[in-house]
């Protein structure tokens, strides 16, 4: 038997006496869907669509303190975050929405997103900022890409409009305390959340280290909505188990918590990632400024290859993956991170050679559904942008189209690079292990494991227009929609022997 299988076959037999439940020692993807952190791949405004998202807290016994975090697509520069407090058996929802299309904005590049909620739970800051009408929201801010730190992407408020969000779990609230009776609902309300969530937040500051560690058991999901057209694309969220072992307390207005301060041992974090059966363990010291905590998370993410479906018909039916990189900007964000150089597995800082970019290659093999099959030359994709690299994604959240009467986007989407299929319906691998010269190799673990390929997430979405139909003498609106999550390959190697 050889090392690998050895490995596999202990941890088999450990699991069977002690339980998978010491997992949570580690940073993992949660395939049930429970964590610590949410990781939601993509939020989008165009077109009148809106994302209606949730978050649900499956402790009964605990309440929870979360960070709440949007991210803009291109450089995932934050535009909105604040802290949530959730009661035991809690669920938050929440709606992002286009300004102008709510009345509260003007249509064009100085149009930008925001979000709204009527929901109780307290939040600090509490999200009714502005008012129109009945309406109470809070806009979406570019402040961290037109500041002190601005870097070379667009500077518009519509950068605002698409991107991804992400939900870090910073403690738990326990009885008794002040925070836990300010936020758990009586009657349906929460009764000590205070103006604009200065109470409840008070209170959970006032704790501070003394907040006890979050011991997850969140889960989510998020929808993007068009109700005139009758589209739905609902997903659910990523959730990471085993990020820490400590509270993250952090007050509103910060960059922290964040998906850099992963612990499982002190500053060093540990990764478990299923490869072809096999439970590998990787330990990321902190010591290294380049091999850090943040590449336990990148390593649950890793993939050699995403695969999925395509179908495209004309204007009947459209086809757009959503191909999200989350921990990304911790490699190739310079103004944010000080890196001098891109961090690998990633290529290029952001901007370094073109303006709103930091792109990387990939390979592209599209097979229609008879096994007719083409791998693109020249660029890739089309139309091929002057000076980029070939088949190359270039931004954090990336939209590609599969189009071969145009470049529409059934999202709207403005982060999109286009494929022209073999055929009006497919499937593609999109190979991300890079190139000679460009191979996309994560820095290796303590153990010497290491992933290639990219850290990433996301799915497909399809639309099917039929148009009006007719029941009975009644003309039904009759479109259809569905997302289907992205499937995908590991690669891990080892400069001693197998990856265990």
């Amino acid at each position: 038997m050889n090392r690998n299988s050895l490995t596999t076959a202990v941890i088999a037999g450990i699991a069977g006496v002690a339980g998978i439940a010491n997992m949570a020692s580690a940073v993992n993807l949660n395939p049930d869907g429970l964590g610590q952190v949410l990781i939601y791949p993509y939020y989008t405004v165009n077109g009148s669509q809106q994302t209606l998202l949730s978050v649900v807290n499956t402790d009964t016994i605990h309440g929870k303190a979360v960070k709440v975090r949007f991210l803009e697509g291109y450089n995932s520069r934050e535009v909105l975050d604040f802290n949530l407090f959730l009661s035991p058996a809690d669920i938050w929802t929440a709606a992002v929405f286009s300004l102008s299309d709510a009345g509260v904005g003007t249509a064009g590049p100085n149009d930008g997103a925001g979000i709204l909620t009527n929901d109780k739970s307290c939040t600090a800051p509490t999200l009714n900022e502005s008012t129109q009408g009945s309406l109470s929201y809070v806009a979406f801010r570019n402040f961290a890409y037109t500041g002190t730190v601005a870097d070379t992407g667009p500077t518009t408020n519509a950068r605002t409009r698409e991107g991804y969000f992400e939900m870090i779990s910073m403690a738990d609230i326990v009885s008794p305390s002040a925070l836990f009776t300010n936020t758990t609902h009586v009657n349906g309300t929460p009764p000590g959340c205070g103006a604009n969530g200065t109470k409840a937040e008070a209170a959970f500051e006032a704790l501070g280290t003394a907040n006890p560690a979050p011991t997850g058991g969140l889960f989510g999901s998020a929808s993007v909505v068009n109700v005139s057209t009758g589209t739905f694309y609902a997903y659910n969220a990523d959730a990471i188990d085993g990020f820490t072992t400590t509270q993250l307390s952090s007050p509103t207005g910060s960059l922290s918590p964040s998906l850099l301060q992963a612990n499982t041992a002190g500053p060093t974090a540990t990764s478990f990632v299923f490869n072809n059966g096999a439970l590998l363990t990787s330990t990321y010291p902190g010591a290294d400024p380049l091999s850090r905590p943040v590449d336990a998370v990148s390593s649950i993410f890793e993939a050699a290859s995403i695969y999925n479906q395509y179908e495209n018909n004309g204007t009947a039916v459209g086809t757009d993956w959503v191909v999200t990189f989350p921990t990304k900007r911790f490699y190739v964000d310079s103004g944010t991170y000080g890196m001098t150089a891109a961090i690998p597995p990633f290529e290029e800082l952001f901007g370094e050679t073109t303006d709103g970019h930091s792109c990387v290659i990939v390979g592209i093999s599209i097979f229609d559904r008879e096994e007719g099959t083409t791998t693109p030359t020249g660029c890739g994709f089309s139309p091929c942008p002057p000076g980029q690299p070939p088949s190359s994604v270039c931004l954090e959240t990336n939209v590609i189209t599969f189009d071969q009467v145009g470049t529409a986007s059934i999202l709207a989407s403005t982060l999109t690079s286009n494929i022209k299929p073999v055929a009006n319906a497919g499937w593609v691998n999109l190979n991300l292990l890079g190139t000679t010269g460009n191979f996309h190799d994560m820095l290796p673990a303590s153990n010497l494991n290491t992933f290639h390929g990219l850290p990433v997430t996301g799915f497909q979405a399809t639309n099917f227009v039929n148009g009006s139909v007719l029941v009975n003498g009644v003309s039904n609106l009759a479109n259809y929609s569905g997302v289907y999550r992205h499937r995908q390959s590991r690669n891990c190697t080892n400069g001693v022997g197998a990856c265990s």
